[in-house]
């Protein structure tokens, strides 16, 4: 495993367990604004695209109007609704610690606006340990390349010195696309067999076992 000394991580299914708040949220707003409620696979794969790209793949015949309604509603349905919990996944504070103490560059490239990402950054105490956030509503959805490049051009760092670590096939082709290296984790909607399709370094089904990866002895 290369050394790297920047480490992108995506959010959703990565470092928080939110997958099942994601698609509770979507399809109590498809049943508020009367579209045909999505099943919960259908929700899993566009779980990391932008939200106004999510929407256009889940309701294909949804007017311009109603898609509008639809993101106001899945934003409030988030916060507001009757919704799972959230938690980070086990081991992802011991791992961004460990990280931060060598040293390591950590960024955030996510498919949450950044209004989402910053009240989960708060609720989680963890924006203190990245060094530059990425999201959807300020950049090209992924699998767009454009969040990691930005990322390397903020942080001067090459593309051989950094990883993408996700847990869609959005974000393997992602970092495909921008030349980086990329770690699959099957905590979040992919599982392995999708992930092994595009070439990562590694694929893991724990935090803990990223660590060792990242930080060898």
């Amino acid at each position: 495993m290369p050394e790297y000394k920047l480490i992108i991580f995506d959010w959703d299914g990565t470092l928080m367990d939110s997958i099942a708040r994601i698609v509770v949220s979507m399809q109590a707003a498809a049943h508020h604004c009367q579209l045909d409620i999505p099943t919960a696979i259908q929700v899993k794969d566009i779980i990391g695209l932008s939200l106004p790209k999510a929407l256009a793949i889940l309701f294909p015949l949804g007017s311009q109007g109603q898609l509008k309604a639809m993101l106001k509603q899945y934003k409030y349905q988030y916060v507001e609704g009757d919704n799972p919990p959230t938690p980070l996944f086990d081991n992802a504070l011991s791992l961004l610690t460990a990280l931060k103490d060598n040293n390591k560059l950590l960024a955030v490239a996510t498919g949450k606006g950044r209004q989402g990402l910053q009240r989960v950054l708060s609720e989680s105490d963890t924006e203190h340990f990245f060094h530059a956030l990425r999201c959807a509503d300020e950049m090209r959805s992924k699998p767009d390349p454009q969040m990691i490049l930005s990322l390397l051009a903020e942080l001067n760092v090459l593309p051989e010195h950094a990883v993408m670590i996700g847990d869609t096939h959005y974000d393997m082709q992602m970092a495909q696309a921008a030349g980086v290296d990329s770690i699959g984790i099957t905590l979040g909607v992919h599982d392995r067999a999708t992930l092994s399709r595009y070439q990562p370094k590694a694929i893991v089904d724990s935090l803990a076992e990223l660590q060792p990866l990242l930080l060898p002895v």
